[in-house]
């Protein structure tokens, strides 16, 4: 480029680079002239800009970036000409002031001041608006230094803000290379069952299960109160909580409202993905919750208050419908907390909370997967050709079963590809990965690395899942399969159940799991656990198998046994029931076939087995034609039935419908030697 002495400037162009012209108009190299006529007339060759950003500071451009959300429905129960639609203002007002309420000091008497936003992006001279709640009595302590400060409130994020609070503020996240987000729970790394309490009141003394085999350990209301003000307390002395809003149960009439005010974006983001997510209508008019979890998980209990065995407490109380969680971060007691609410709740609605996987096929036929750690629930209920209503928690009403989750919480450990694809897609952008390793470049997860546990775990929304039905709800079941991974390898691979005999095999819940090597001990150890379920059940299990037993006598449902463990000997000696031929024999349930087959009844445990399944060897079907050794066979057959009377002794002084009869009938039901 060069002056041509009069301000113009001319230009050359060529293979190469520009050619500086000389003033004459000729280029030095000897190429062509290029000259370029302003055609506007002011002197601008060519305007490529646009308008003028409207910001004066950097602060307002970045305020440009984000639109708000605005509400799109008025307010329910406003009624008439003269109905007054509230303010965006006036409604957010509103959300503060209940979640005040929800954050309210007992012994003080007032809640929080409480904003919602992120203190870190407010305005150094930005003056929130705020709620505080004050009874018209004077408290005994009327001032103290959380009373004196802003509690900010980030209230129900989306994943992406939850990503950028949890990576900016909590060590230990990372965004894995499929764009989930692995975070840490801390030195508690799985449930913590012994530190669970549950409020021993004049209610709760006659309704729920007390004593030998329930999971529930009393503490009285005065102890939780003293947990609930530490955990309020600590909530409250930190700069920001997160709050959120969602529901239980996708059944619409029996829809339960949850709070969860927690410390972390890494809970917050757990029970976003976890509980039923609302709409932004739904959100306007939440109003007041159903039950609350005050989760301060980073912060311990005092081991000097009565009833505390440890730093760790998880404590219930069904007469103020809130938990309060001390001492453990680990986010699975969030879910199994509301999970034994609705064991408690739908009951008394006539409604059976069950643990167990459900799926629906195309024609409508719905089945229920039953089953513990380890059975293969969430393999066989996720199923290509079948949908998904759920793979952990329902409930069955007069209407038929609904999911009381929006998510899935899943298994990671060795989790691969070929084996889960389904789960392994889900692992993405949203989902929160717990306690797994990944490479410290590429964050590609190693799913078989047990560095910080075997217990790494997935939490996704369901509709992360191809084939999820969404509503997750779904007629009346026909199959009822209740699920056992015998490593003692005596139970058939399949049999079909009365009612009688799946009331007993569903309150006995049983697996066999083999002991860890580290421990010198190859013998498989029995499990049992009341309903699938026990650590979960509120009431005694012979109420939630009576109401189903009334549930499949009423619909037509068919009970059956599926052993998904071992064959032709115990664990050492024999082998492990292949994966495609249990899901031969699931086909055959679903499909109906299995109810046409020729049946035969073994001994000791008096199950109905068949003759034959397409696609699955027939010597199979009966275990002892796979034993070679029949006295080992004999011997071991009746060592387990001996741990099924032992197992079911802890039920036999309940009784169950008219005149005892179903508790007699159960109880023949089970094995006879």
């Amino acid at each position: 480029m060069a002056s041509n002495g009069d301000g113009d400037f001319s230009f050359a162009t060529g293979n190469g680079p520009a050619a500086v012209t000389n003033g004459n108009g000729a280029a030095r190299n000897g190429l062509a002239k290029i000259h370029t006529t302003p055609k506007n007339g002011n002197g601008v060759c060519h305007d490529d800009s646009s308008a003028t950003v409207k910001a004066q500071t950097i602060d307002q451009l970045h305020s440009l970036q984000k639109k708000k959300s605005a509400p799109t429905t008025p307010i329910k129960g406003t009624q008439g000409d003269f109905a007054v639609a509230l303010s965006e203002e006036e409604r957010q007002m509103q959300q503060l002031q209940s979640i005040s309420n929800s954050l309210a000091s007992l012994t003080r008497g007032t809640g929080p001041k409480v904003v919602r936003g992120d203190p870190a992006q407010q305005s150094p001279h930005h003056t929130p608006k705020v709620s505080s709640h004050h009874h018209h009595f004077t408290p005994t302590i009327s001032v103290s230094d959380s009373a004196l400060k802003f509690t900010h409130v980030l209230y129900n994020l989306s994943p992406a803000e939850l990503y950028e609070q949890a990576i900016n503020n909590e060590k230990g996240s990372f965004v894995t290379s499929t764009g989930a987000l692995a975070t840490l729970s801390g030195a508690k790394t799985g449930r913590s069952p012994r530190d669970k309490r549950v409020v021993k009141d004049e209610t709760t003394e006659e309704e729920l299960w007390w004593g030998r085999g329930s999971p529930n350990i009393e503490m009285d209301e005065h102890t939780f109160m003293v947990n609930r003000e530490r955990a309020v307390d600590y909530l409250n002395s930190l700069d920001k909580v997160f709050v959120n809003d969602q529901y239980l149960n996708w059944d619409p009439e029996n829809r339960i409202k949850v709070r969860i005010v927690s410390a972390r974006a890494y809970h917050s983001l757990f029970m976003h993905n976890m509980c039923i997510r609302p709409s932004p209508e739904e959100l306007e008019n939440f109003g007041t919750p159903d039950f609350t979890i005050y989760n301060a998980g980073q912060f311990p209990c005092n081991r000097y208050t009565h009833y505390m065995t440890s730093s760790t407490s998880i404590d219930l109380n069904l007469g103020r419908r809130e938990m309060v969680i001390l001492g453990t971060m680990y986010a699975g007691e969030m879910k199994k907390g509301l999970f034994s609410l609705m064991h408690y709740l739908m009951p008394k609605r006539q409604i059976l909370s069950l643990h167990s996987g459900c799926n629906m096929g195309k024609d409508g036929d719905v089945a229920l997967f039953f089953g513990l750690s380890g059975t293969g629930k969430t393999t066989l209920s996720t199923d290509h050709n079948r949908y998904l209503i759920g793979d952990d928690e329902h409930c069955w009403t007069e209407n038929g079963v609904s999911n009381i989750e929006g998510g899935c919480y899943a298994k990671c450990i060795d989790l691969s590809r070929e084996k889960e694809p389904d789960i392994w897609n889900a692992i993405k952008f949203g989902a929160v990965l717990e306690n797994v390793v990944f490479d410290e470049h590429t964050r590609e997860v190693d799913y078989s690395d047990k560095s910080v546990t075997e217990n790494t775990r997935a939490a996704y929304p369901i509709e992360y899942i191809p084939n999820a039905k969404i509503p997750c709800v779904g007629p009346h079941p026909k199959n009822v399969i209740l699920l056992a991974c015998d490593a003692f390898g005596v139970l058939p691979p399949v049999s079909k159940l009365n009612l009688a005999q799946t009331m007993y095999h569903f309150i006995s819940g049983y697996t066999a799991l083999v002991a860890g090597t580290e421990e010198g001990i190859k013998e498989p150890q029995a499990t049992f656990s009341a309903c699938f379920g026990a650590a979960f059940i509120m009431l005694h299990p012979t109420k939630y198998a009576a109401m189903l037993a009334q549930k499949m006598q009423q619909h037509g449902a068919t009970g059956w046994l599926v052993n998904t463990g071992w064959s032709g000997g115990r664990y050492g000696s024999g082998k492990r029931i292949k994966l495609p031929y249990t899901r031969k024999i699931i086909d055959a349930i679903h499909s109906g076939s299995l109810l046409n087959a020729n049946y035969k009844k073994t001994e000791v445990f008096g199950l109905e087995i068949p003759s034959e399944i397409e696609g699955v060897p027939s010597e199979i079907l009966d275990p002892v034609n796979t034993w070679s050794d029949k006295n080992a066979y004999q011997e071991t057959l009746l060592k387990l039935a001996g741990l099924f009377k032992n197992n079911f002794e802890t039920f036999t002084n309940y009784k169950i419908g008219k005149d005892n009869k179903l508790t007699e009938e159960i109880l023949a039901a089970g094995p006879n030697f």
